[in-house]
């Protein structure tokens, strides 16, 4: 999928899981955008001659949800914007840096050239200096990790998200949601992005430097000369001599001697060939140690950028995304890898575990369970045995039963591993059904129900897990605490 088209789909699962009490999109709204998507892929595909890929109905998809929400809140559909951030600093910062260039009168000065010239030289030391930072930041480790100007970016990607006052809480909540998932998501494009404007500005400032010079000299006869207080004229010779060698390496150029630079000592030189000279070795300099290397990072930034917005990043192996694309009949089996703690499953919750597994990551869908680990044997065999595992898992989750009193030494370290096993947020399924049954027709019995559920999600909340209550014998009486864990689980 391209940037744009990305930007839908984020934009749409930010709605469909800030909207879990189907206040904005019901169930029928959200099955009539999979029907429809269905049927323009299937359509699209077969023009092709393809198979229906899940991006194209992800595509359509998106389409249909942000046209129905749009209709609905007009105001929301201020976020479909964004690139015309990008656009104006696209064009500003170039322009902005080509004047600043050409209206530097210091190293133009109406009738001198300096062969001493502080902002030439400042030219030079700065993109110099450039280069060197670009080449030693990757190996410096405190800041391979950091992104510059993040918030910058940040704000350029997403803007304010300002939205109308009387706009819905829940798509308050989503454009928020959104904002930060977006920006997640495209901070590498969007770093690639401003690089290439920083780097062709840098070329376009120091151009306009060049044109500066050359026009100032058409209309006016330059006089060449030097001051300075602590250099003499070898050393300036020296001096210059370094700076300019590449250009004299590269172009056909007029040289200098020690007797040419003491000359100009302190005098003004009223020759215009004689400061010809000097214009040519400023410009010629300027277009081997700027211009260029700038213009080619430019470029490489620009393929970069390319590549990332034809293809931009976004994992469509997320429950989320599986459980859409599920239903085009096109994607590979999710697999639910089910990790018991304790827990012994018996044949019907075995079973109900497929409906769960469905609510996690699609209809099609299946359930891997793993031997349970018995009470304080230690969670490093588990997490061994499991590199044993012929098919890779969508999703792994552990399973505990409700039953049970949360100890740190022995579940507590069971998610710790966990969560240093597998990227992402780990996943506690807390099943009720057992300890509904004991004690759920007693007195008193439905706050004790609540009273252990809440104890079990601050427990998962303290070891960075994600606590989601399930019922293993009726899976459909728990299924919006199901999608509202999964919501969770993807803002971690």
């Amino acid at each position: 999928m391209n940037e744009e088209v990305s930007r839908s789909v984020v934009l749409m699962s930010a709605i469909e899981h800030a909207d879990h009490e189907r206040r904005i999109l019901t169930d029928e709204d959200r099955q009539y955008a999979s029907r429809s998507a269905n049927e323009l892929a299937q359509w699209q595909a077969a023009e092709k001659g393809e198979a229906i890929s899940p991006e194209t109905f992800l595509e359509k998809r998106a389409e249909q949800v942000l046209k129905k929400v749009a209709e609905r809140h007009p105001g929301f559909s201020r976020l479909l914007g964004g690139r015309y951030r990008w656009t104006m600093l696209g064009v500003a910062m170039p322009l902005i840096a080509l004047i600043s260039g050409f209206a530097i009168d210091r190293i133009a000065d109406p009738h001198r050239v300096d062969l001493l010239s502080a902002p030439l030289l400042l030219i030079l030391a700065w993109n110099v200096f450039t280069y060197v930072a670009l080449l030693v930041w990757p190996f410096i480790p405190a800041l391979k990790s950091r992104v510059p100007y993040a918030g910058m970016l940040s704000s350029l990607s997403t803007g304010r998200l300002s939205l109308p006052r009387k706009l819905p809480a829940t798509l308050t909540a989503a454009a928020t949601q959104f904002g930060e998932e977006w920006t997640r998501l495209s901070m590498p494009l969007a770093l690639a992005r401003f690089k290439r404007y920083v780097h062709f500005s840098a070329a376009l400032f120091a151009l306009g430097a060049v044109l500066s010079l050359y026009a100032r000299g058409l209309l006016s006869q330059y006089r060449t000369g030097w001051e300075s207080t602590f250099l003499n004229a070898e050393q300036l010779h020296a001096l210059l001599s370094f700076i300019f060698a590449p250009a004299m390496l590269i172009f056909p150029l007029q040289g200098f001697s020690i007797a040419d630079v003491r000359a100009l000592e302190g005098t003004h030189s009223l020759s215009p060939a004689d400061g010809a000279r000097w214009v040519h070795l400023y410009a010629a300099t300027l277009f081997l140690i700027v211009i260029v290397p700038r213009l080619a990072l430019s470029l490489l930034a620009r393929h970069k950028e390319r590549k990332l917005a034809r293809h931009f990043p976004i994992d469509l192996t997320q429950p989320y995304y599986r459980k859409l694309t599920s239903k085009i009949g096109k994607s590979e089996t999710a697999v639910l890898r089910v990790l018991p703690y304790s827990f012994t499953i018996d044949e019907t919750r075995d079973k109900n575990l497929l409906i769960v597994a469905q609510m996690l990551l699609g209809d099609n869908s299946r359930v891997m369970l793993r031997p349970s680990t018995a009470y304080g044997e230690s969670p490093h065999d588990a997490m061994n045995a499991l590199k044993s595992d012929s098919a890779d898992a969508a999703l792994t989750v552990v399973l505990f039963n409700l039953n049970a009193t949360p100890e740190n030494e022995n579940h507590g370290a069971f998610l710790d591993l966990l969560a240093g096993t597998f990227k992402g947020r780990p996943l506690a399924l807390i099943d009720e059904s057992a300890y509904l049954e004991r004690v759920g027709g007693q007195t008193g019995g439905d706050q004790r129900i609540r009273e252990r559920i809440a104890l079990w999600t601050q427990f998962c909340e303290l070891h960075q897990t994600v606590a989601v209550v399930v019922n293993l014998l009726n899976p459909l009486a728990r299924a919006e605490d199901i999608e509202r864990g999964l919501t969770a689980r993807s803002r971690a």
